[in-house]
């Protein structure tokens, strides 16, 4: 269903398990990071009412998360750590070229977002398969039905602005590229790498 060319190695999950702190404080940071990109759509592109309305109800949701995921570490006697560059997202940007239309930029982001939730959903997924913590393990399935309802969202809304053909190609090449960054990543304590 995500159309991601290459699964995520399950040993990151023994990775995860060993640095519950870590993870959970690199995930609340891409929780917020999901808000500011739906707030920065609201204020590149606010002329797409349907996907101005779209993203502020997912600003509230991702928050909302952020605030799951920091009781989850409060809850065990964790503060907050200090967020860091996220190299999953720092290659992937790599992929479009800079400039074009607007039209031409809104596509590529709203690409990028659907790809970074659609591989945050397979990892959410993962964890909630394979972590030995049931709670934790509960609260990740919870939350990879959300990732996957963003996913979705956001190349609904691709396909609706750009032409579905062109965006259905570009789609495809930007799975090829993310496989190739993939085949570097899963051997850190963060959410994508």
């Amino acid at each position: 269903m995500l159309g991601l060319k290459l699964p995520t190695d399950p040993r990151w999950v023994n990775i995860v398990e060993k640095n519950i702190e870590e993870v959970l404080t690199d995930h609340a940071y891409c929780e917020q990071k999901a808000a500011s990109t739906a707030i920065s759509l609201i204020v590149s592109f606010p002329e797409y009412t349907e996907l101005v309305q779209a993203m502020t109800d997912l600003v509230n949701e991702e928050m909302s998360h952020f605030k799951m995921v920091h009781d989850k570490i409060i809850e065990r006697g964790w503060i907050l750590g200090r967020d860091r560059k996220d190299a999953y997202v720092v290659e992937l940007m790599k992929f479009f070229p800079k400039g074009g239309s607007r039209t031409t930029q809104l596509v590529h982001r709203l690409l990028y977002a659907a790809l970074i939730e659609a591989r945050s959903c397979e990892r959410f997924r993962l964890l909630s398969e394979e972590l030995e913590d049931k709670k934790l393990a509960k609260f990740y399935r919870k939350l990879m039905i959300s990732e996957a309802g963003h996913y979705t969202m956001f190349l609904k809304f691709a396909r609706k602005y750009g032409n579905r053909e062109e965006v259905d190609k570009k789609w495809q090449e930007l799975l090829n590229y993310e496989a190739v960054i993939m085949k570097n990543l899963g051997t850190k304590e963060t959410i994508h790498g």
